[in-house]
């Protein structure tokens, strides 16, 4: 993620808006339990952070497929692996 992007994501200012989702009540009730002994203040930043996670690792491996795919086309067109490693390497 890009240092921008993490910084934002970071800022406990950031807008909010409210999302309705159907859950059964049993999984919020484990969420109240679980969420006290993780250093949650309630269920709800334990959801937040749930979704956060499954979303940042996505993202990553999103991000991770999308080089990979370009590696992977700018081999077929001819460009030695030397010329992508200092590429990568100067992103990196």
């Amino acid at each position: 993620m890009k240092t921008e992007a993490l910084k934002k994501r970071l800022d406990r200012d950031r807008p909010m808006t409210t999302v309705t989702i159907r859950i059964p009540e049993d999984v919020i009730e484990d969420l109240k339990k679980v969420a006290p002994l993780l250093g949650f203040s309630g269920y709800q930043p334990l959801v937040r952070s749930y979704i956060g996670q499954g979303l940042r690792a996505d993202l990553e491996r999103l991000d991770g497929d999308t080089v990979s795919l370009l590696i992977a086309s700018l081999k077929r067109h001819g460009v030695s692996d030397e010329v992508i490693r200092e590429a990568l390497s100067e992103v990196a």
